[in-house]
């Protein structure tokens, strides 16, 4: 993936989502090395507004869509609560308004939980609001899944993929 190309193949999702679970993994073994210390309802209110603002309403509406299409604003919404940007601007509000404490780590183990172990990141406008397979991206899998030399799957009906495989994969 890069600035022209704004797309991932399951290899180089997977290997982003690794990238998540790690920090995931330092922010649980964090959370339990300090447990005494969290102040858990304050973890539970960190941890669960951010679907409360930026998930919940979209997921309602959806359910109540006839058409399973809903306005961009929840799109607005769920990008807004799930980026790590908002994420950091509340975890350094908090620390400086009230305190710095641990329960702060709801948000990274939120956030990364949601990326590492479910596979959400931020929701573009042109996909439904809840996970659905969408037909021009399966076509773009099947072109590029990875092939490697020699391997039987290898498509020699198109001759334009021919020379092609070697940075797919």
């Amino acid at each position: 993936m890069d600035a022209k190309n704004r797309f991932e193949t399951k290899t180089t999702f997977a290997l982003s989502r690794l990238e998540w679970l790690a920090f995931l993994a330092v922010s649980l073994v964090l959370a339990f090395q300090h447990h005494a210390d969290i102040r858990w309802a304050v973890f539970v209110l960190l941890f669960a507004v951010i679907d409360v603002i930026g998930y919940l309403p979209g997921a309602i509406a959806y359910r109540r869509s006839p058409d399973q299409r809903v306005a961009r604003g929840y799109y607005v919404a769920y990008n807004t609560m799930h980026s790590l940007v908002t994420a950091g601007v509340i975890a350094g509000a908090w620390a400086l308004f009230v305190r710095p404490e641990w329960a702060l780590l709801a948000l990274p183990i939120h956030l990364m939980g949601d990326r590492a172990l479910f596979g959400n990141s931020l929701k573009p406008f042109g996909v439904s609001f809840e996970p659905a397979a969408d037909p021009e991206f399966a076509e773009f899998e099947k072109r590029h899944r990875p092939v490697f030399p020699g391997h039987s799957s290898q498509s020699a009906a198109d001759p334009s993929e021919e020379g092609t495989h070697a940075v797919r994969a």
